[in-house]
């Protein structure tokens, strides 16, 4: 049985990965969630590339200047954290085929609080515009 956690390695975390993102990358918006993206070949020093490859790493993000409350923009964040996790399969495949790597950002950019099902949309189209760039 295939798990279909998000575990913390497909996490941005690092500061300097952050600024790369958003210093090299290229965006988008598909309503109500702006993304910014960048790709990059996987080092060829690593004698075994598919066991490397990392895939994709994603970072969600819901700014305080739209939502003040902390209960709301980590509900906002939960809905984009699930509807990722259960429509990037697609993506990663194609991206380890290509020994490719992607950095994601999803900023949650409104100040209506959408239903996971709108949510879900967009992140589904992000990820097939993306898929598509590579």
């Amino acid at each position: 049985m295939q798990s279909n956690c998000l575990p913390r390695a497909e996490r941005i975390r690092s500061l300097k990965a952050i600024r790369r993102l958003f210093a090299e990358g290229r965006g988008g918006f598909v309503y109500p969630i702006r993304y910014m993206a960048l790709c990059s070949k996987v080092s060829e020093q690593e004698p075994n590339v598919q066991s490397k490859c990392r895939g994709v790493e994603v970072l969600f993000s819901v700014p305080k200047k739209f939502h003040k409350r902390a209960n709301k923009r980590n509900l906002l964040k939960r809905r984009m954290r699930e509807a990722y996790r259960l429509s990037r399969k697609g993506v990663v495949e194609k991206l380890c085929a290509a020994s490719q790597e992607l950095d994601l950002a999803l900023i949650y950019s409104t100040k209506e609080l959408h239903d996971y099902k709108t949510i879900e949309n967009a992140i589904r189209k992000i990820l097939e515009q993306v898929s598509a760039q590579l």
